[in-house]
């Protein structure tokens, strides 16, 4: 693996293939407990100004793709505010005091986002401790796995909807009139609501529908300037992981991609940040897919 993701190398070889090693963790996991640590950007992450005077919220924060995201954010030139679970509150630190290493204004706002009020406490404080927001980055979710229908359990279902689904709606409706023509929603769905496993489906109905809200909203703000885009990653070596997938699973995680290893939350960070800059101005309504040579149909 390259010092940095900007020298030119082999992407197949860029960072781990499996095997790994067994690991279990109990949701919604720690970063540093999994076994090689996931790439966020921490050191490798080199921002060149694109969102310069910006004002973000990125959910899910703490760990994975929106810890990437976060810190790739900062290191752009944007104050971040950070959307995390309290039990996640020591990696949230750790993301907070790399986003002020870049410079930059960090707001921690621990909650739950299964709650409607809480999404609406976050937008209203981000707005009042940044003086404004640019960019909404709803990436938080969770992804249960279900072998069998025979296991289905309502309550499973609920917690996926108003983990992944929910707060779209909130958080956006919190968020509208404080966003101006210019302003990005970004959004993550997944290669499952395109391609879904047998075993994830509540989390591929949800990761589906992520998809289309986000073609439905970005038709419904257009004409208020207000751009709204997704990335769907392939598998990505995150906390997720551990939390919810078997060890005879994580051994062999992201060999099924055409890359034969799973993406690093870092390499994700690019995309939500192309999709949060005037660059892609004439952009709305598409999700990008990062799925480390497997395509999306």
């Amino acid at each position: 693996m390259a010092d940095n993701m900007y020298t030119p190398q082999n992407p197949v070889e860029q960072y781990p293939q499996p095997p790994f090693e067994p690991q279990q963790q109990s949701a919604p996991g720690d970063v540093h407990a999994m076994k090689p640590e996931p790439d966020h950007g921490e050191t490798s992450y080199v921002g060149s100004g694109r969102l310069a005077g910006r004002k973000a919220l990125v959910t899910g924060a703490d760990s994975g793709i929106g810890r990437a995201t976060a810190i790739a954010y900062a290191r752009e030139g944007a104050d971040v505010a950070l959307s995390y679970l309290p039990e996640e509150q020591a990696q949230a630190e750790e993301v907070a005091q790399l986003v002020r290493d870049a410079g930059r204004t960090a707001v921690l706002l621990p909650g739950d986002l299964q709650d409607e009020q809480t999404n609406a406490e976050v937008v209203e404080k981000t707005v009042a401790e940044l003086g404004g927001l640019d960019i909404l980055a709803i990436i938080a979710g969770v992804m249960p796995t279900v072998d069998s229908i025979d296991d289905f359990e309502t309550k499973t279902l609920d917690h996926v909807l108003k983990a992944n689904i929910y707060p779209l709606f909130w958080l956006t409706k919190a968020a509208s009139p404080h966003l101006e023509p210019g302003a990005s929603i970004l959004t993550c769905s997944s290669i499952q609501g395109f391609q879904p496993s047998p075993s994830l489906a509540e989390y591929a109905v949800s990761k589906a529908g992520i998809a289309n809200w986000t073609r439905a909203m970005a038709q419904q703000l257009a004409e208020r300037g207000i751009r709204v885009n997704g990335v769907a990653p392939g598998p990505v070596w995150t906390p997720l992981q551990p939390a919810f997938v078997p060890n005879e699973k994580i051994e062999t995680f992201g060999s099924e991609a055409a890359y034969g290893r799973p993406g690093q939350p870092v390499e994700l960070a690019p995309s939500f940040v192309f999709l949060a800059s005037q660059e892609s101005s004439y952009i709305s309504g598409e999700t990008i897919a990062v799925t480390g040579g497997t395509p999306i149909h």
